[in-house]
């Protein structure tokens, strides 16, 4: 009989306990490796859902004013993008304030158009791109997306893509930007200490009309326009989905972005922007709110003729206000475009801005149309068409100046002056322009002058009873004229020299790097003799680009519009538009490769306006 090893019984309990106790250790590992990997799972699935919805936003907490049509009482909801762009309190904070008005009574405007979008326009910066088709049927109460737009993607607010936060460095500047406040800063196209002068005087009967245009960007060319009269369809709103009534198509465009009003009390257009991601600036100056992702709405700001909103980075429009009273008293058409290089190709980058002013600022009998075709930039075209008109009208507010004017028939002093002090006024040293300007004056009785002042190659003719008058002078290297203004002082040109520092002009404005170079660079620019334009006569001006007169001659586009009036219905200013707009697709047809900004204005008797006639 075998007998047990003293300590048998013991080894065998203790290896039992310790494979029980290995087992027991394996099951429960496997137990916390399963609640491990669940808890993961879970917190994926919370990052997920915290991105999808990103329910911080609710937590921030900013003061709001009350009695502002504009700012929101709570912040901007993801189910609100179905529902219409204005507070729902918004009849009560108005019957509360009466500070602004809630609609419109469009007449013309309310619409996104093409061509008949510039005949209207009597006051304002018109930067040239132009849709290049429409359906006539389109009414005011319309929206579209331009076609360069890609309307295929299905975008949400959810997917606005947020860009790179730059605007902490801006957080603690003004929320509001006055005339009174700030002078002009020409990088920035803001309205200097002279603003004031281009303000309408009249207060009882103030009808403003707004017109915007984008200019830059993947809606680049689209339009709009609207009264404050319209009190039906205020305000105007800014966003990348529907129901806004500017469908601005660009991923970095929060479906509800911004909004515009008229405020009726201070008689002004006022711009907020509506919690939006990406923000919007006005003149490179922040007018969202400061603190960042908040998406509470900012504190509303004044527009004034010929900012730039900026929605986004890449969104950019160009705002342009006249008032409803001021009316030209002959034909005018405006077309522009961009154009491509190459059919079908991507536009060109924007760089002409054309303009007009009728009346003038405190003179009723002048007014003042011009283009000016930028290089290294647009800022330079815009600080020159917003500051060009100031001078002008700066000059003839003096009563002897203006009667001198008036009993000569000659306001060559005034052009020559009006370049000079725009010129000392603009810093941009490294951008220019050209600027051609037409100044064109009633005597009382019906009949016109017309003088044109230019520095660079965007031109001017005038055709009054089949007789042609050119009205400016070319500023190019390889001009004739100018090679023998180089030679006189004392540095010619070399033979085949067609280009100064890179550039083929010598004469523009800005570009004050250059000029410090080489003395052979000028802002000085070429007066034309005064053209008399009878009330009884037949006759035209046009002003154009060099992307117009590089394809087309001065012959051939007044055969074309002799063609293009034969062809077309006379109307008030509906005729002088579709001539302008004739002119530019002859221009696109050529394949011109640059710019293209038209100026048309009609002084045949048949298309002026008695009821517009001007008192002494």
């Amino acid at each position: 009989m075998v007998k047990a090893m003293p300590g048998a019984d013991d080894d065998s309990s203790s290896i039992a306990m310790t494979t029980l106790t290995t087992s027991n250790n394996i099951l429960l590992s496997k137990e916390a490796i399963f609640i491990i990997i669940v808890m993961l799972l879970l917190i994926i699935f919370l990052i997920l859902i915290a991105c999808k919805y990103k329910p911080w936003r609710f937590f921030y907490s900013h003061p709001v004013s009350s009695n502002s049509v504009f700012r929101n009482k709570n912040t901007i909801k993801g189910e609100d993008i179905e529902r219409p762009l204005i507070s729902d309190d918004l009849h009560l904070v108005e019957s509360q304030s009466h500070e602004y008005s809630r609609g419109y009574a469009h007449d013309a405007g309310g619409h996104q158009n093409q061509g008949a979008y510039g005949s209207p326009w009597t006051q304002g910066l018109v930067h040239k791109q132009r849709l290049t088709s429409i359906n006539p049927q389109l009414t005011h109460t319309d929206s579209f997306v331009l076609d360069v737009c890609d309307s295929s993607e299905d975008i949400s607010v959810g997917q606005t893509l947020k860009r790179p936060l730059v605007f902490k460095q801006l957080a603690e500047e003004q929320k509001h930007i006055r005339p009174e406040d700030v002078k002009y800063r020409p990088n920035l196209a803001i309205q200097n200490e002279k603003f004031g002068d281009f303000a309408p005087k009249d207060t009882k009967d103030q009808r403003s009309i707004l017109m915007l245009e984008v200019i830059s960007g993947p809606c680049q060319g689209l339009q709009h326009s609207m009264q404050s009269t319209d009190t039906s369809r205020l305000p105007l709103t800014l966003g990348r989905v529907t129901p806004s009534d500017i469908l601005v198509m660009d991923s970095e465009v929060s479906g509800k972005h911004a909004m515009i009003n008229w405020n009726i009390n201070k008689l002004r257009w006022e711009l907020v922007d509506m919690g939006s991601l990406n923000g919007t600036l006005v003149n490179s100056n922040a007018v969202h709110n400061p603190h960042t992702g908040s998406r509470q709405w900012g504190d509303p700001i004044e527009l004034a003729n010929g900012d730039i909103i900026t929605l986004g980075t890449t969104s950019r429009i160009f705002v342009h206000i006249r008032s409803q009273n001021d009316q030209v008293p002959f034909g005018i058409g405006i077309a522009s475009d961009a154009m491509a290089v190459r059919r079908g190709g991507k536009k060109l980058p924007m760089e002409d801005v054309c303009y007009y002013h009728w009346p003038l600022p405190g003179t009723d009998k002048f007014g003042l149309f011009g283009i000016c075709d930028g290089h290294g930039g647009a800022d330079a075209a815009a600080s020159v068409s917003k500051i060009m008109p100031q001078m002008v009208a700066s000059i003839l507010s003096d009563s002897y100046r203006r009667e001198r004017v008036l009993s000569q028939s000659d306001a060559s002093d005034v052009l020559k002056e009006a370049f000079s002090q725009t010129e000392a006024s603009i810093d941009h040293h490294y951008e220019g322009c050209t600027a051609t300007v037409l100044l064109v004056w009633a005597d009382g009785d019906g009949n016109f002058y017309a003088q044109c002042a230019n520095v660079g190659d965007s031109a001017c003719v005038v055709n009054i009873d089949g007789k042609q008058t050119k009205m400016t002078e070319d500023h190019r290297i390889t001009s004739h004229s100018e090679r023998l203004r180089i030679q006189a002082t004392g540095e010619p040109l070399k033979d085949g020299e067609t280009r100064l520092c890179g550039l083929n002009l010598a004469r523009m404005l800005g570009d004050k790097f250059l000029k410090q170079q080489d003395v052979r660079f000028s802002s000085e620019p070429y007066i034309s003799q005064v053209v008399y334009i009878h009330q009884a006569s037949k006759g035209f001006a046009l002003l154009a680009s060099d992307g117009f007169w590089d394809v087309v001659n001065v012959k051939k586009a007044i055969q074309l519009v002799q063609q293009a009036k034969e062809r077309i219905s006379t109307e008030e200013e509906i005729s002088a538009e579709k001539i302008a707009n004739s002119l530019l697709s002859e221009a696109r047809t050529l394949r011109t490769k640059d710019n293209t900004s038209i100026i048309f204005l009609d002084f045949d008797n048949s298309h002026r306006i008695l009821s517009c006639k001007l008192d002494s």
